[in-house]
């Protein structure tokens, strides 16, 4: 079975960079057909799928983030990673990543998520 866990820095200051990693076990991540995204939720907010890559290595981001956002993997090491630049202090949630076995660009069409990695946007 599929496992994936995120890991990166809780803490980020205004302005910089997060980068957040996804290692997956149980299967490559080159496996046909699969989709891999990085998800989140702000308080009081939807889940908001910010992007995704494909079995393939193509990429697929929110048209609201695509500017500050890159979405890139290490095959040899079954891992993808979110970086998302300039960030903000209403970025500050929980960070998820997420597998769906088809192209998918809503959260609510991944069926196998990690536990989540809290993050705090704060100096």
């Amino acid at each position: 079975q599929v496992q994936l866990q995120e890991s990166g820095p809780g803490l980020v200051k205004p302005s910089q960079t997060l980068s957040l990693t996804c290692t997956v076990s149980g299967g490559p991540i080159t496996t046909n057909s699969d989709y891999w995204a990085w998800i989140r939720q702000p308080p009081g907010k939807e889940l908001e799928w910010m992007g995704a890559i494909a079995y393939s290595g193509s990429t697929y981001y929110s048209p609201s983030l695509k500017s500050r956002t890159s979405i890139s993997r290490d095959t040899s090491k079954n891992q993808f990673t979110l970086q998302l630049r300039s960030v903000t202090p209403e970025e500050t949630t929980v960070y998820y990543c997420a597998r769906a076995s088809e192209r998918a660009t809503v959260a609510e069409d991944y069926d196998n998520w990690g536990p989540g990695t809290q993050v705090a946007v704060s100096s």
